[in-house]
């Protein structure tokens, strides 16, 4: 089958559809004639996307047991669609010290962020191939260059991005796609959470590791939320997403928000050092104006 096909006979599976880029590009690809299979957590959350062409999916893409009845509802599909697209949207976002993250929280971050990933492709990648469909890992900017408190969440990044590159290598002769979209600030709720985030890794340190941290936490969360002030919306990830599915020759990867194509070359072109004196720069402006930077 080729990978335009009619639009009756698509279907797509976005995890993480509750809200943010999986709700936008749920509600875009169902616009654009998909038959969406959207994973969310919460009733709710399912309650608010249903429509004639979304379709909610309780989710966890930590839970075999829910990834497999996925693959079953995708393999007996009453209307016998191919499945075009996979967009492994889910995730966590998280900032903090190396010294002060949890061993069991670092496990618990890969496990949604990267292992999940990993099962949703396995169980989904025969029917993938059968569609002759495009499979997009969202990852971030993140995944480029691992800013100070970042470490562990651009971990899972680096980490999508490689496997990425790998399985693209493998299922290409089957004509399945594989691409990347690299985000920068995208304005969703996730982002809009990050100084209560910061405020509970905080309260947890030490009082010797918030002498040390504290004032880099702040000047972080203060730097995130200036760049959520001039982010890319959730639509405008969602349309890059549907360019990635839709064309006929995708690239491999996609940046979405300003400026993040420029740092996504800087981090090729400038030595390690020279890119940790901009990051740097970029975050002396957020410090408290009582602590040195």
């Amino acid at each position: 089958m080729a990978h335009g096909g009619k639009s009756a006979d698509r279907l797509a599976v976005v995890t993480g559809a509750s809200g943010g880029i999986g709700g936008a590009t749920a509600r875009l690809l169902a616009k654009r004639g998909f038959h969406v299979l959207a994973g969310v957590r919460r009733r709710e959350d399912a309650d608010a996307l249903r429509n004639d062409r979304i379709e909610p999916v309780m989710l966890d893409i930590t839970d075999e047991t829910a990834i497999a009845a996925l693959a079953d509802r995708i393999r007996d599909d009453p209307e016998r669609r191919s499945l075009r697209a996979l967009v492994n949207n889910a995730g966590m976002a998280v900032n903090a010290p190396m010294e002060t993250y949890p061993l069991s929280d670092w496990r618990r971050l890969f496990e949604v962020n990267l292992f999940g990933h990993v099962a949703m492709t396995q169980a989904l990648l025969p029917a993938l191939i059968e569609g002759r469909g495009t499979i997009v890992n969202i990852s971030s900017v993140g995944g480029k260059a691992a800013m100070a408190t970042y470490g562990p969440y651009a971990a899972t990044k680096f980490a999508m991005e490689a496997i990425s590159d790998s399985l693209r290598r493998e299922v290409a002769a089957h004509g399945v796609r594989v691409v990347v979209i690299e985000p920068g600030a995208v304005t969703t709720e996730m982002l809009g959470q990050v100084a209560a985030r910061g405020e509970k890794i905080v309260a947890a340190m030490t009082p010797t590791q918030r002498t040390r941290y504290s004032a880099l936490m702040q000047a972080v969360v203060a730097q995130a939320e200036a760049s959520a002030a001039g982010g890319a919306t959730p639509d405008e990830a969602a349309r890059t997403i549907l360019e990635a599915i839709t064309a006929a020759r995708p690239r491999t990867r996609y940046t979405v928000g300003r400026g993040v194509g420029l740092v996504v070359k800087l981090t090729r072109l400038l030595s390690d050092r020279a890119l940790d004196r901009l990051l740097a720069a970029n975050l002396k402006p957020h410090w408290p104006k009582a602590s040195p930077a």
